[in-house]
């Protein structure tokens, strides 16, 4: 069973940000304004992806992508579209009764938060009430690793000493870096040798553009640590799938990257 840990449903909203303007350009194509849900199940399809988490999307200046309309999403798809939820960190309480009711109410499997929207790294207070109500909830913590694709500074995404700091305060926190960590992906990799409770998901890159360290890390001692993601509609799962078999993973780390892994995460069944 394929998982893919990292996609999100676009609104309009979201796919005009200013912000994208990169990955228009990246991709060679304008985002659409709006991603409708056959052609999400259709993309699924075609990748060989039987579960997919999609992400809310919380931003200072509000929400891109709502948790209703990712909870409408999973209702017209059950058990094919998994919700993870969002937070406004300028509103910690409020935020975490959100969380709480997100989880509850609406049964999302994670809480993601991208630190760049926010121009705030993953150690900063606001976070930490959030993280607090994840280990509660028994639910994992998903965020950015990496450089910034979209128009906005990188240093949030360093995984030392910002998400090292976090693993070490909490470590009873299930953390996903996605993204992969680019170009620190070594440090993503120690922060994942180093605590048992943090992995790495390889959304917005396609399998042929792995870095040499991390396939290493799948094909041994990491091959509990790391999964699929696509980052759709940025890369569609079946291009973020091409190259796979030149990876030279064997049959049990290749089946823990495409669903095993993410299904423990997450607790899929």
């Amino acid at each position: 069973m394929i998982i893919d840990a990292w996609m999100q449903q676009t609104t309009e909203r979201f796919a005009r940000h200013e912000m994208l303007a990169t990955l228009r350009r990246w991709t060679r194509e304008e985002m659409r304004p709006q991603i409708t849900d056959a052609m999400t199940i259709a993309a699924m399809d075609a990748g060989g992806v039987r579960v997919a988490l999609a992400s809310a999307w919380c931003g200072p200046q509000g929400w891109l992508i709502s948790h209703e309309e990712v909870a409408a999403l999973a209702r017209a798809h059950p058990g094919r579209v998994l919700g993870i939820a969002s937070a406004d960190l300028d509103r910690p309480m409020p935020a975490v009764r959100e969380l709480r009711r997100a989880v509850k109410q609406l049964g999302f499997r994670g809480l993601r938060v991208v630190p760049w929207l926010w121009k705030l790294p993953p150690n900063d207070r606001r976070f930490y009430p959030l993280y607090a109500e994840c280990v509660e909830l028994g639910i994992p913590f998903c965020t950015q690793v990496g450089h910034t694709g979209p128009l906005r500074p990188s240093e949030t995404g360093r995984p030392i000493p910002y998400l090292d700091e976090v693993a070490l305060d909490f470590p009873e926190l299930v953390i996903v870096g996605g993204h992969i960590g680019y170009p620190w992906t070594q440090e993503m990799i120690a922060l994942a040798t180093k605590y048992p409770n943090v992995h790495i998901d390889t959304s917005a890159y396609t399998a042929r553009r792995y870095p040499p360290e991390l396939v290493q890390y799948m094909r041994g001692h990491g091959r509990r640590k790391v999964m699929f993601g696509s980052n759709y509609p940025m890369i569609a799962p079946a291009r973020a799938l091409e190259g796979l078999d030149s990876l030279g993973l064997d049959d049990e780390a290749r089946a823990l990257f495409l669903g095993g892994n993410a299904a423990r995460v997450f607790g899929v069944g």
